[in-house]
């Protein structure tokens, strides 16, 4: 898989569908995908091989005994489901992933390195704005990085 990057509009249709940028399926490669929540109410769309090595690092670090890890657990492994691209490029967002990310019709679809999200785009747009005040602060974090 090519690396993941670009930030795309797009709609999604009364049926749940999702035209997907051409970029993204030439750097994934695959027809099905593992569609799951993300955090702040974006979904996060994984390959088979790097959706393999993320549920491996979460339900490995979790514990049944763990009340924090298993809320983790069920926020990510649980709704997962695969998708595919139908013909014309579309993926169909199911339904309790459309409602959790309030995907109606605007949609803004991210490339980030392994994974990609799907945004309601008024809702990506009030995030960026949220964190705009903290990204500076966010970035200095990464102090190792020499550019």
């Amino acid at each position: 898989m090519n690396l993941l990057t670009g930030e795309y509009n797009n709609t999604i249709d009364d049926k749940g569908r999702l035209s997907f940028p051409v970029k993204l399926r030439t750097a994934v490669n695959q027809n099905v995908l593992m569609i799951t929540k993300g955090s702040g109410r974006c979904l996060w769309l994984f390959t088979l091989d790097e959706w393999e090595q993320f549920q491996s690092k979460i339900t490995g670090s979790a514990s049944l005994l763990k009340e924090k890890s298993m809320m983790v657990v069920r926020r990510f492994i649980a709704p997962a489901q695969d998708v595919e691209f139908d013909k014309n490029g579309r993926l169909s967002i199911p339904q309790s992933l459309r409602e959790y990310a309030d995907l109606t019709k605007d949609c803004t679809i991210l490339g980030v390195a392994n994974h990609m999200e799907i945004w309601n785009s008024a809702v990506y747009a009030e995030y960026l704005a949220e964190c705009e005040s903290m990204f500076k602060d966010a970035a200095e974090d990464f102090d190792d990085i020499n550019l």
